[in-house]
């Protein structure tokens, strides 16, 4: 799959890639709800044999509107982009999104973007999805401009869980900064991820007997502190078992600055500066401080043992947990 970041030289699309179908939004998490708007092109563009493309923005909006509340990315572009491409479309557009495109009104999106560049055939989104200054373009206003300008629009109402509840990506954001993985799961239709570059540590992990692999994850990242049951997925596509805490590590140091060190099951290698991936699959305890390092290797020793069990039953919760979590 291809990722265009699409940019003023206007660099234009490949033939293969024009007059597909076209899903818009930020997809930040690509759950459940997102899943509803993005299978629904990918359903379309099959039955008329053309292809299928995700019209994304980066950075997310509230980052410009807002920059002093940098915004919980449960996707970041990458993992979004593996994740779109495991659903089965052809290409990514990741449109630069900035002040200036914001003041762009309406019209000039629907004609520069969707019809001078993409050529859209169709175009499917959310049922809310606003646009343009002052966010004047809105569904009917699209579906105006679909009928004038010769190309489909296809409205997804919201999606419900099985509680008729509304799926949303800041909903599982609370869950994730409660500890609650298993219903973030559920609502994400795969365990929650996420990657970084594995760091150099103090070591003491390894003195322990127990050495981790040490990540450095988004400081606006509002997951609780704790331990997890996890998968580490290594650069090259190996995925084990594993342990992982987030935190500060009380009984050692207190840094302020909050790390996710991964203990790998059954493994040894060298895995810096390696990006890799942890899938959180289930909350053990939270971070505690213990009165030295004995019984913190006593509690580490119980963590595996926990983790080992929950993680011997998993199964996908579909074909995405399955390419992100477990093939």
């Amino acid at each position: 799959m291809t990722v265009f970041h699409r940019n003023e030289t206007r660099e234009p699309l490949p033939d293969t890639l024009k007059g597909g179908v076209v899903a818009i939004g930020n997809f930040d998490g690509v759950h459940r709800g997102h899943q509803s708007v993005l299978t629904r092109a990918l359903e379309i563009a099959r039955e008329r044999g053309i292809p299928a493309l995700v019209l994304t923005f980066e950075p997310h909006p509230r980052t410009i509107f807002k920059p002093e509340q940098p915004v919980f990315r449960l996707t970041p572009a990458p993992l979004r982009a593996r994740l779109l491409e495991a659903l089965g479309f052809n290409a990514v557009i990741e449109y630069p999104f900035d002040r200036a495109f914001s003041q762009r009104s309406a019209d000039e999106f629907v004609h520069s973007i969707l019809i001078d560049w993409l050529h859209a055939s169709e175009v499917v989104t959310g049922f809310d999805f606003h646009f343009g200054h002052d966010r004047q373009g809105g569904p009917a206003f699209l579906m105006n401009a679909g009928s004038h300008n010769g190309f489909g629009v296809t409205l997804i109402d919201a999606f419900r869980d099985e509680n008729t509840e509304v799926i949303s990506s800041s909903r599982i954001r609370t869950l994730l900064a409660e500890g609650d993985v298993a219903q973030a799961a559920g609502l994400l239709g795969y365990r929650f991820t996420v990657e970084a570059p594995v760091i150099g540590g103090e070591k003491l992990g390894r003195t322990l007997g127990f050495p981790t692999a040490n990540m450095q994850l988004p400081s606006e990242i509002s997951l609780r502190s704790g331990i997890y049951a996890v998968r580490f997925r290594t650069a090259d596509g190996v995925i084990r078992d594993a342990v992982a805490s987030y935190g500060r590590r009380p009984t050692v140091t207190d840094n302020g600055a909050p790390l996710l060190e991964t203990f790998v099951f059954d493994f040894s290698g060298d895995l810096y500066g390696q990006v890799c991936s942890v899938s959180f699959f289930g909350y053990l305890r939270p971070e505690l401080k213990f009165d030295g390092l004995d019984p913190l290797v006593a509690q580490i020793r119980k963590d595996e043992e926990e983790a080992r069990a929950l993680l011997a039953g998993v199964q996908p919760l579909s074909d995405l947990d399955r390419v992100i979590a477990f093939d």
